[in-house]
């Protein structure tokens, strides 16, 4: 007698199903499962450069700057220019970790290399930033070891009075700063702001129109400006320098940050959400301005659950923080 035997047939699930998960995890933040689902989708097509590219977006999310980069480069080695938006990614990258020049030279290979130029804008303004830091640089390295050192502590000592909201002791380290470092930009900006808050608008508003039409690309004065006008009631130069924020995208969290922060001082809730989703935690969190913006905007967004969250994150780091609510 012939018993029939039923054959069962493997049933394998595809890189793409995989990947479609990790893609679910990475949106909810889920990074760890992300980067699982993402790595089995490796194992079917170890060269996709679709699953590559992502992955190493997940790493640079994480902050893990040279493992994004290694995944970036194995595209360029399998696919040479064809997936040019890899020069991008890596030219980010090295911008994070300070290789001004590899950062530099990538922004450049994107530009060769990419025909429809989807993120011209961004290399270009990304250029203009690492060119920039590079003057900023120069101008640091004719500081001698014991400046640099005294430099770095007037910068902690302003940073906690700002953080603080402790106006009168900000603005008298800030006016060392400007007394001893001339050179030093960010101080005057960072001086202007705090004298705003301590009442004296006017006054503040002067010197960073002044700082403005000296520098008229300072994203510092844009931001300090579009406050000032609406703080003020200007609103013929709130309505000029609004626009101009919505079209800069930041490389360096805090600078995200202080954008994003501007646009919630300035009732852009929406605008302020999509800034703060965007920027790595980590490299913030020693921020109070962080925790008490994030949860207001989340807040004014209808996101109560995770704005509660936000903050209470925010008060068991900065249990001072409890005290601005």
């Amino acid at each position: 007698m012939q018993t029939s035997e039923k054959k069962i047939i493997p049933y394998r699930h595809d890189g793409d199903f995989y990947f479609s998960y990790g893609v679910k995890a990475f949106k909810e933040k889920r990074f760890d499962r992300a980067e699982k689902w993402f790595n089995k989708a490796l194992d079917i097509k170890p060269t996709s450069a679709l699953y590559l590219s992502q992955l190493s977006v997940l790493y640079t999310e994480m902050g893990e700057y040279h493992r994004a980069n290694d995944l970036l480069q194995k595209v360029i080695d399998n696919h040479g220019h064809t997936y040019a938006d890899c020069f991008y990614l890596l030219a980010n990258n090295f911008a994070h970790l300070g290789l001004f020049d590899e950062a530099k030279k990538h922004a450049n290979h994107y530009l060769e290399h990419n025909s429809d130029h989807e993120f011209r804008d961004e290399v270009l303004e990304l250029l203009e930033m690492l060119n920039q830091l590079s003057k900023d640089e120069a101008k640091e390295d004719d500081l001698e070891l014991d400046d640099m050192d005294e430099l770095i502590i007037y910068q902690e000592t302003a940073f906690y009075h700002l953080e603080h909201e402790e106006w009168d002791e900000a603005l008298e380290v800030l006016e060392e700063m400007m007394t001893f470092y001339p050179e030093y930009m960010s101080a005057k900006h960072e001086y202007a702001f705090a004298l705003f808050q301590h009442g004296d608008k006017e006054e503040a508003m002067t010197l960073e129109e002044a700082w403005f039409d000296q520098d008229p690309t300072s994203l510092h004065s844009r931001l300090n400006l579009t406050y000032f006008y609406y703080a003020t009631g200007k609103n013929t130069g709130f309505q000029e320098m609004l626009p101009s924020l919505f079209n800069v995208y930041p490389t360096y969290e805090p600078q995200k940050l202080k954008l994003a922060v501007t646009l919630a001082r300035v009732g852009q809730f929406e605008q302020a959400l999509k800034r703060f989703l965007g920027i790595n935690q980590v490299y913030v969190s020693n921020y109070l301005s962080y925790y008490y913006w994030f949860s207001h905007v989340l807040a004014h967004n209808q996101q109560h659950e995770l704005s509660e969250r936000i903050w209470g994150q925010g008060v068991k780091k900065h249990p001072v923080l409890d005290s601005f609510k």
